[in-house]
């Protein structure tokens, strides 16, 4: 699933570099693991951890509706999957937020994470595990808007459960997180 369209595009070619890696390298491949690779090097889809079904999932945490069980991608496939979802959720944010580009690397780098594991649904309420949607109503989004890191970095703390119970995975997640927002 790769959005397209002349804005993402456009910013997309301005995404902070610096923040980028850490977010792929320090924050979202550590914590999202590469579960389920083959003997031959491919990588096959897995339920989700806290609903033990959908959605289902394969490489560093791709989810959507061609992700079933059984789905088999080669690393080059979940390489650029994590790529182009790190540069989706950067310009949604960014899109969001306004002043989020002027933020430190490290900081973009985790609200960036937070938001691929969350959602930009959640950003808004509450951004890949939480969504995009989520970040725009909520109060983490008015602190990073407000750049009050140390703000930002308690309400993240707060987004550690699936299906309403605390995993141990995402407390940890999430307290790296707050971690490089403070």
């Amino acid at each position: 699933m790769l959005v397209r369209f002349k804005k993402y595009r456009e910013i997309s070619k301005v995404v902070n570099e610096e923040a980028k890696a850490l977010a792929r390298d320090v924050l979202i491949k550590p914590f999202e693991g590469l579960a389920r690779l083959l003997p031959d090097g491919t990588v096959t889809s897995y339920p989700d951890p806290g609903t033990k079904g959908n959605p289902w999932t394969i490489g560093y945490g791709s989810t959507g509706p061609d992700i079933q069980p059984g789905t088999v991608w080669t690393m080059k496939q979940c390489e650029d999957a994590l790529d182009h979802h790190i540069t989706y959720f950067y310009v949604g944010l960014c899109k969001l937020s306004p002043t989020f580009p002027n933020a430190a690397p490290r900081r973009i780098a985790a609200v960036t994470s937070w938001a691929y594991n969350c959602g930009l649904g959640n950003y808004r309420s509450w951004a890949y595990n939480c969504g995009l949607g989520n970040y725009r109503i909520s109060t983490f989004k008015k602190r990073v808007d407000a750049s009050d890191w140390d703000g930002a970095a308690t309400e993240c703390l707060k987004w550690n459960k699936s299906s309403g119970r605390v995993l141990t995975g995402l407390t940890r997640r999430r307290a790296a997180e707050a971690a490089f927002m403070r």
